[in-house]
């Protein structure tokens, strides 16, 4: 107790310094919240997370951006400091810049395996559950762990993340293990897989595993020779082309998926003979595919579609799984007798003819040609990620923990692509001896097996003295763009995969030292142009007026698909492309100007839609719909074409900055081909655009880049380091959603000069679920982010120094759009595609009533025009098609 007047007034002061300090306590405990609020960390490790999660965000700090040693970095994202402008500066100094590290396009050699040459600088733990818990943000709002720059892009990787899996409670089960699963990378596999079925799978491998009755401890190994074998086979005078007096006769399996119909005919028609059998499998997703080939089976006796499916996954156990199914197959067709097996992909093509290739086969009969890694192999192993458990279940390879490698037998591998002997076929599907049933048991639950599996069971077997080092392809890698971890979406793990030939490439294939009779990858919307060559060498080239003949479609769209299988963004841009078709054929000269013989009204959904390509250049896109010609009151079927229109222009007068030369807005950012593989970019509120920038050669500088939403809004900035040798930069900044409707501008600058703007647009969806849009999801959808705000901290400030003027007749006219509907949102969405595409031209694709509508079959660029490359025919007395 205080008493007194003194002990009085001394309580009162300590209290009203308790307050005090518990005041400052307060402000400083929330300034910190605030800052640390704006960098909360995302498990960017783990695989299977949903879009948002997979978003990137960028650090409210000041971090180490690898400037030049001078060490002097330039302030930027600042107005003129002045009246009110501390908070904006605060705000803007902390935007962190960011640093390209892409180097020039370099070629690697031709030894095809998933694991980089170099694979001793990649790190494959980032996929279990070993991600650290987050640290305290320190006083003053800056990370313990700032994000760091990607070595092999410009985008933020965060070391900070959610609680790690092992420490989040475990999911429901349909039926308990009956094993503790403990370990780490399990216990994240099942925090992570979708469906109660694969949870429940994984849990009973995991505890079969532990017990140590899954794979084998031991195998067998019956070749008779020590250490590896290999017959070593060069050109020699079997690259003669002198018929041999008994052919051998190959099964050609063929593995495709996707849409790329016309590639496989292609294919087909350069392979195909009618002395060889030719079985196709397409991947359970692919329908339109699989009625294309259905539709080629039927042509032709030697050809057959397998009459199962299976969805296939890069790296998944279901790829051998498919392969072995497929052998027994063609092994129990008693009509084909055949002598090679050899698998191939619509991303292969030959570089020797047929003739050519059983010359070769026809003096090596019984030899087996499978390409090994060529490395160290306890390094493979590990690197390969043989020593680990995989398990495949909702299309995923998932990594179960570490495991031990059978004793007794020489594990190999390398190429998944092979030629094998039909002995060896018989022996790896019909054998039950020790070595093959093990090995099938040890590799349904691997990594790539597909790579390892018949490289292992060939080189431990009594046929171990038939194994030929070559796979008799040339393979186009250029590891520092194919090895990006592009699958780690469905793969716990680090692979790589080649890169597609174009015509700079063609001299390789004839400097292949060793026997060489295919190559890939090859893709026609990426270079059409490399096989036009092949063409010409191998078969002399069709004339230079062969109609479609520098031509290219791909279909992306097909009507018994039906408009479940495309997204609202596709479906609201197909219809709108559409009526951009009939807008055009209305401005067409008719005989009577009052007439209505070329006025439609539309109907239905799009009938089919192509991407179209003319010398490897992306055109646009070909819609083929109904529409009622309203003079005749009669449907008639159209096809239009939609073509972008410039987006990108340079600074007018040209700045002095001068290595920009490309700059594109896009999602679905391609790394190894350097291509969005979206192509037009088209874009809806919810999709989370990329930057990207292609630059010359030229000294070290630092650039800027605005973005500017359809109101004048600054929606980000942030500055990027181009190196001098720097070809591409590519970066998604951590935008809010969703995304306000309209023409964006992104501008790019240099000292605040700019250097060249690129438009693209943000198409306010018709569409909901494939249903018309209401107004409750039109508001929902076409309002922009919560107060206007595309990011944590505001770049307002800018405005008035980058001169971009913030108009309220803007905003109240978004306001206004974001409550279309009907008719009305239609119109908005139509003027909106009006200013970025083109209506270059519409054909009939039957009869029609309008008399200035050409017929699609007569019109070079419609996808109904002859297509002399890829369309296929009878074979010749020869048994050829090409």
């Amino acid at each position: 107790m205080v008493g007194g007047p003194c002990g009085r007034k001394l309580a009162r002061r300590s209290r009203s310094t308790l307050i005090a300090a518990l005041t400052v306590l307060l402000v400083q405990t929330l300034i910190v919240w605030n800052f640390s609020s704006l960098d909360t960390g995302e498990e960017r490790g783990s695989v299977g997370s949903n879009a948002r999660e997979k978003r990137d965000r960028v650090g409210f700090h000041k971090a180490d951006t690898g400037y030049p040693k001078s060490g002097q970095r330039r302030q930027h994202h600042q107005p003129p400091l002045g009246k009110g402008a501390f908070k904006q500066k605060q705000q803007s100094d902390s935007f962190q810049s960011q640093r390209s590290r892409e180097k020039p396009r370099t070629d690697s050699n031709n030894n095809e395996n998933s694991v980089p040459k170099d694979f001793d600088a990649i790190d494959n733990s980032n996929f279990g559950a070993r991600s650290q818990p987050p640290r305290a943000t320190p006083r003053g709002g800056v990370p313990e762990n700032p994000p760091i720059l990607s070595k092999s892009s410009n985008e933020v990787i965060h070391p900070a993340g959610p609680a790690p899996a092992h420490r989040r409670p475990a999911p429901p089960y349909e039926q308990p293990p009956r094993c503790e699963i403990s370990g780490k990378e399990a216990i994240s596999a099942l925090s992570r897989a979708r469906t109660s079925e694969c949870r429940q799978h994984i849990a009973h491998t995991y505890c079969q595993h532990k017990d140590r009755t899954l794979t084998p401890e031991r195998v067998a190994r019956y070749c008779p020779l020590e250490g590896k074998a290999n017959a070593n086979i060069q050109w020699g005078e079997d690259s003669a082309e002198s018929p041999p007096a008994t052919p051998v006769r190959i099964a050609f399996v063929l593995v495709v998926h996707g849409r790329a119909a016309r590639q496989v005919q292609r294919l087909f028609k350069a392979i195909y003979h009618s002395s060889h059998f030719y079985y196709i499998h397409v991947d359970k997703r692919s329908d339109y595919l699989h009625r294309q080939m259905v539709a080629l089976a039927s042509l032709y006796p030697n050809v057959r579609v397998t009459p199962w499916r299976m969805a296939t996954i890069w790296g998944g156990a279901s790829l051998l799984t498919m392969y072995l199914r497929s052998m027994g197959d063609l092994l129990a067709m008693t009509d084909w007798s055949w002598d090679f097996f050899i698998n191939l992909s619509a991303a292969d093509y030959p570089i020797r003819t047929n003739e050519q290739l059983v010359s070769f086969l026809s003096r090596h009969q019984g030899m087996n040609f499978i390409k090994s890694h060529g490395r160290d192999n306890a390094r493979f192993i590990r690197k390969q990620g043989l020593d680990r458990l995989f398990l495949e279940c909702d299309t995923h390879m998932w990594r179960l923990g570490d495991r031990r490698i059978p004793e007794g037998v020489a594990i190999d591998g390398g190429s998944d692509w092979f030629l094998l002997s039909r002995t060896f076929v018989d022996y790896v599907v019909n054998s039950q001896d020790d070595l093959v049933t093990n090995m099938k048991r040890f590799y349904a639950y691997t990594l790539l097996p597909a790579e390892s599996f018949f490289h292992t069971v060939l080189g431990n077997s009594p046929l171990c003295e038939k194994a030929v080092d070559n796979n008799l392809r040339i393979t186009n890698w250029n590891r520092k763009l194919g090895c990006k971890c592009q699958y780690k979406h469905i793969v716990d793990w680090c692979g790589c995969s080649p890169n597609d030939f174009k015509p700079p490439d063609f001299p390789r294939f004839q400097q292949a030292a060793r026997p060489t009779f295919f190559g890939r990858k090859f893709e026609a919307a990426i270079s059409q142009e490399v096989i036009n060559q092949l063409d010409g060498f191998l078969f002399g080239g069709l004339p230079a007026d062969t109609p479609g003949l520098s031509a290219y479609w791909e279909n992306v769209y097909d009507e018994p698909d039906g408009v479940l299988s495309l997204t609202d963004t596709r479906l609201t841009h197909y219809h709108a492309f559409a009526r951009l078709g009939l807008s055009h054929a209305a401005s067409m000269p008719a005989p009577d100007p009052n007439a209505s013989s070329c006025r439609y009204i539309p109907i239905g959904q799009p009938v089919a839609v192509h991407l179209y390509f003319l010398s490897d250049v992306f055109q646009g896109y070909l819609v083929k719909h109904h529409a009622t010609n309203l003079a005749t009151g009669q449907q008639e079927t159209l096809e239009t074409w939609a073509a972008p229109k410039t987006s990108f222009r340079l600074a007018d007068p040209p700045n002095r900055f001068s290595r920009l030369e490309f700059s594109e807005i896009g999602t679905d950012w391609d790394g190894k081909e350097r291509i969005f593989r979206n192509f037009g970019s088209l874009l809806g509120p919810m999709d989370e655009p990329v930057a990207m920038q292609r630059w010359g050669k030229g000294s070290n500088v630092t650039m800027t880049v605005v973005w500017v939403d359809p109101t004048n809004v600054i929606a980000a900035t942030y500055d990027i380091l181009i190196e001098g040798n720097a070809e591409f930069t590519h970066y998604r900044p951590p935008l809010k959603l969703p995304l306000r409707p309209g023409v964006w501008t992104v501008r790019t600058l240099y000292h605040w000069s700019q250097v060249a703007e690129t438009r693209f647009l943000v198409t306010p969806l018709a569409y909901s679920q494939r249903e018309p849009l209401r107004q409750e999801d039109s508001v929902r959808l076409h309002s922009g982010p919560a107060k206007n705000s595309y990011m944590e901290q505001s770049f307002h400030g800018l405005n008035p120094l980058l001169k971009i003027p913030v108009h309220l007749a803007q905003v109240e006219e978004a306001e206004r759009n974001a409550r279309l509907t009907g008719a009305e949102l239609e119109a908005w969405v139509d003027g909106l595609v009006g200013e970025m595409w083109a209506g270059s031209g519409v054909c009939a694709a039957g009869t029609s009533a309008c008399p200035a509508l050409p017929h699609c079959k007569d019109t070079p660029w419609s996808s109904l025009s002859p297509d002399p490359k890829s369309q296929l025919g009878p074979p010749t007395a020869q048994g050829r098609i090409r």
